[in-house]
């Protein structure tokens, strides 16, 4: 619910459905949460429950339109089969840019800057073992389901780093640019030298000393609008393959001499993501149980008159930037820290704090189109994208090259998401109560509830 004008209190409804929220109940709750009454002097401390009760949930998950779900970690299928330590090593590449923040996040920013305790802990918690990995995890957070309101499940895809031969020099094979940033484009809010423009919103070229206008979009870049202005990094082969790097963000090329530049997202030109996959839906022409990348790029190769045009719907535009990274070194998320396989996924950064955990849990296609395999695993929270909106939303990130991109292609599947909250949070777990939820719409409340709303 958003903030009424002259108040500083913030109303959000929490919706949470499904399986008990109390260990003795199976019931759905309203809660609403006055900001203004978590700051009165509590009472003497309650101990701390195994499993969260509803009134634990803090501040920081007041967000419109999600709905949570305390767990018990036994509540977390595959939670004790994972292998933590993996997840527990990319964790810690978070922490370094966390802890190196000299400014907290924005006050509505989600978790805030509560992953600074975990991270301290983290930095000098010497963990070797899955065992120990886990135990820690368990001792700095607790398990919240978190969905849409009124879901009880989100939504997984994946993503990796195409390998794709190219030059540095344009040929007869080699014939399609990737531009670096233009040095016309604008983002409001933006210094025209920062090192990466964000993803999402308004940008603008420069007409003149004060004219902004709309940057160009895909269809009048294919057609030369910013040609020779020495603005490209590569030459590719072919229009389809610069389009699925631009999905992926990031793409190593493989140059005839043996050697590998590696690029990774730099700026897009403003216009929102429209998925081809989407359209080739809509006409008819993939049926959506069959939809992958690999069907894309085999419907583009053999009908390129159709592919030009289907392409070109979709506006938006990727610049990329050079980086200097190894041969084996994994791409960057836009947290600034290497991806790790099967264990970073990128996140709605409007909502969610690079850096925290989520166990997603889920069956997917990971052996071919028709398999069904258990993954239940602790990922990190490390990189972004255009298309990634909402809570219970991530991108599954799987690693470079063709199989890879053959796994990521197949995903698009329904997945419980299990947020880890940092125990800083949790107002039981450190001796504080928090206000009783108000009651739900058009119910009269019992006469103690109401004197415990009065009395505050």
């Amino acid at each position: 619910m958003a903030r009424k004008a002259g108040s500083s209190a913030r109303r959000v409804w929490l919706w949470a459905g499904g399986a008990g929220l109390l260990a003795a109940a199976s019931l759905a709750v309203a809660v609403s949460v006055d900001a203004r009454s978590r700051h009165k002097t509590p009472p003497e401390p309650e101990p701390v429950r195994h499993r969260p009760s509803p009134h634990s949930i803090h501040w920081p998950l007041e967000i419109p339109g999600v709905q949570y779900l305390p767990r018990a970690w036994g509540d977390i299928a595959g939670w004790a089969e994972d292998d933590q330590l993996a997840a527990f090593k990319t964790f810690r590449n978070s922490c370094a840019p966390i802890l190196a923040q000299r400014t907290p996040p924005p006050d509505d920013k989600f978790l805030g800057a509560s992953l600074r305790e975990p991270c301290r802990a983290a930095r000098g918690a010497k963990v070797h073992d899955s065992a120990a990995a886990r135990e820690f995890f368990e001792r700095h957070f607790v398990p919240v389901e978190i969905s849409r309101l009124g879901e009880e499940q989100g939504f997984v895809t994946g993503y990796y780093e195409p390998v794709v031969e190219g030059s540095r020099i344009r040929t007869d094979v080699f014939t399609v640019p990737v531009y670096r940033r233009p040095s016309n484009l604008f983002v409001r809010g933006f210094n025209q030298a920062s090192p990466s423009m964000p993803n999402k919103g308004e940008v603008f070229r420069k007409i003149g000393r004060r004219k902004l206008v709309p940057y160009y979009d895909r269809a009048a870049i294919e057609d030369g609008a910013i040609a020779g202005r020495g603005l490209e990094v590569v030459w590719l082969k072919s229009q389809t393959d610069l389009l699925f790097i631009q999905i992926q963000g990031s793409a190593r090329i493989k140059l005839a001499d043996g050697s590998v530049v590696r690029i990774n997202y730099d700026a897009h030109n403003g216009y929102p993501y429209t998925p081809v996959g989407r359209i080739l839906i809509e006409r008819n022409i993939i049926p959506r149980e069959q939809m992958s990348m690999q069907r894309i790029r085999e419907y583009m190769e053999q009908n390129p008159g159709a592919a030009d045009e289907l392409r070109r719907q979709n506006k938006s535009y990727v610049f990329f930037r050079e980086v200097t990274l190894g041969e084996k070194d994994e791409p960057l998320g836009a947290q600034g820290v290497p991806l790790t396989p099967w264990r970073s996924i990128a996140v709605d950064k409007g909502l969610h704090l690079y850096g925290t955990p989520f166990f997603i849990d889920a069956t997917l296609p990971i052996e071919g189109d028709n398999s069904n395999t258990p993954f239940r695993r602790l990922m990190v929270a490390q990189d972004t994208g255009s298309a990634i909106i909402g809570p219970a939303r991530a991108d599954l990130y799987f690693g470079a090259g063709t199989e890879a991109g053959r796994i990521a292609g197949r995903i698009k599947n329904a997945a419980r998401f299990a947020l880890l909250l940092p125990k800083s949070l949790d107002p039981l777990a450190h001796g504080r109560t928090v206000p009783l939820p108000d009651p739900r719409p058009q119910e009269k409340a019992p006469a103690s509830r109401k004197r415990s709303r009065e009395s505050k």
